[in-house]
């Protein structure tokens, strides 16, 4: 993939996530001060290797969980964070270091990912799976549909005995779509980190939201709050 494309790719993921609705060549010429026949060819040519795709009739594209895949790789070449994520790291801070028991300090972690990422956040306490902001997972435009629900709760249902069973060992971990082990059609995407609590050395936190969603912010402050978590709860 040349230089070009990977900065259409990314261009097309961000957009995405930001408005809903798919990327038209003319926004991007804008953006990249080519004309709307550069960005077509580029476009078609991502779209053959399988990065983009173009949904129904319309004439922009979304990307395809290959193609969320290479931005979400490429994430960890970018380290200058924004005033925006620094607010969210602090607010973690704040919040974990002001939760008193560590049951609370962990709930209060998720609650502060659910205001912050506007997805559904997760964390395991002891063999229970805590979940908070269920209105903001069923409010995005992708699950307006009965069957697109049915196989979230699905998901939701099987996750934490997967996430016990399982058990993924990285600091940070991302399942983006089909990746997912469970609810591989339900068109969602998995980042959690995994922290050493006194319920468990394998306890885990995170978010679940549309494979359509601020990966960097995400990823960024699924990571943070468990490290939060880790010095609020051993420090």
């Amino acid at each position: 993939m040349t230089s070009r494309q990977q900065q259409i790719l990314r261009a097309i993921v961000e957009q995405y996530a930001e408005v809903a609705s798919p990327v038209g060549s003319s926004l991007l010429a804008k953006v990249f001060g080519v004309s709307s026949a550069t960005v077509r060819a580029e476009m078609a040519e991502l779209e053959r290797l399988g990065y983009i795709m173009q949904p129904h009739t319309s004439a922009g594209r979304i990307p395809t969980d290959r193609g969320y895949r290479f931005y979400v790789n490429g994430l960890a070449e970018t380290n200058q964070e924004t005033l925006s994520e620094r607010r969210g790291e602090r607010a973690l801070a704040q919040r974990v270091q002001a939760g008193g028991a560590p049951e609370r300090q962990i709930r209060n972690a998720v609650d502060t990912l659910v205001e912050l990422t506007q997805n559904l956040g997760i964390a395991t306490i002891g063999n229970q799976l805590y979940m908070s902001g269920l209105s903001n997972l069923f409010g995005q435009p992708e699950f307006m549909n009965g069957a697109q629900v049915q196989q979230v709760a699905t998901l939701l249902d099987n996750l934490e005995p997967w996430l016990r069973e399982a058990a993924p060992n990285e600091p940070l971990s991302v399942y983006i779509g089909q990746e997912n082990p469970i609810g591989r059609t339900a068109g969602c995407s998995l980042i959690i980190s995994r922290f050493h609590s006194p319920f468990s050395d394998q306890s885990y936190i995170g978010v679940l939201g549309p494979t359509r969603q601020s990966y960097r912010e995400s990823m960024l402050l699924v990571r943070r709050a468990g490290q939060e978590l880790e010095e609020a709860l051993y420090g």
